[in-house]
């Protein structure tokens, strides 16, 4: 075997191993996570899965940037031909709503889930799921100031307050497409977030 052919197949099973943990950790959380189920599923031994990552933390962590990964293709870049502004932060939130709808992952949104299992501890999983969702809101930030900028928005919108809406629609979102199995959630979601960018189109 060539070493580039090597090389190749070990990426091919390293990334193999991400999809099935992102799938597993959608539904079941991080800690859902075993290195001896993964082996078994995955028909390798505990100390071939390990190589790849090395510890569980590691692995945890992988798990959270293949899932920033998922929702960046599946969400920023399916808008990213929006124009700027108004028309590209309602396009973010449908893609968003849409993202949740399709069932992408089977447990719904990895971020919720992870999230409220890891707020209440410390460490490198936690920071990495912070840090993450920090990046979000920051993107949701630039979106509503250009809107802003245009004039679509008014200028006197709580740019904050916006935001704790917009991520408040997103989790009920998920919660109820999630626990209650509410088929009519997605579009209970988009009315909501029509209303608040409605509303906060006008002068208070």
């Amino acid at each position: 075997m060539s070493p580039r052919r090597s090389v190749a197949e070990t990426r091919e099973t390293r990334q193999r191993i991400l999809d099935r943990s992102l799938e597993i950790a959608s539904a079941e959380g991080l800690e859902g996570l075993t290195i001896g189920r993964l082996a078994l599923e995955m028909g390798m031994s505990k100390a071939g899965v390990l190589g790849h990552f090395g510890t569980k933390e590691s692995l945890q962590l992988a798990v959270v940037d293949q899932a920033a990964e998922v929702f960046e293709r599946e969400v920023p870049r399916r808008v990213r031909q929006a124009p700027s502004g108004l028309p590209h932060l309602r396009a973010v939130c449908e893609a968003w709503v849409s993202y949740l709808e399709r069932n992408v992952l089977p447990g719904g949104c990895f971020f919720t889930a992870a999230t409220a299992e890891f707020d209440g501890r410390s460490g490198p999983v936690r920071d990495a799921l912070a840090g993450m969702n920090a990046l979000w809101r920051r993107d949701l930030r630039v979106h509503i100031r250009r809107a802003v900028n245009d004039g679509d928005l008014a200028r006197d919108v709580d740019v904050d307050q916006l935001i704790y809406e917009v991520v408040g629609i997103m989790l009920a979102l998920n919660h109820f497409l999630q626990l209650e199995r509410d088929s009519a959630a997605p579009d209970r979601a988009r009315r909501a977030l029509d209303r608040l960018l409605t509303a906060s189109s006008r002068t208070r």
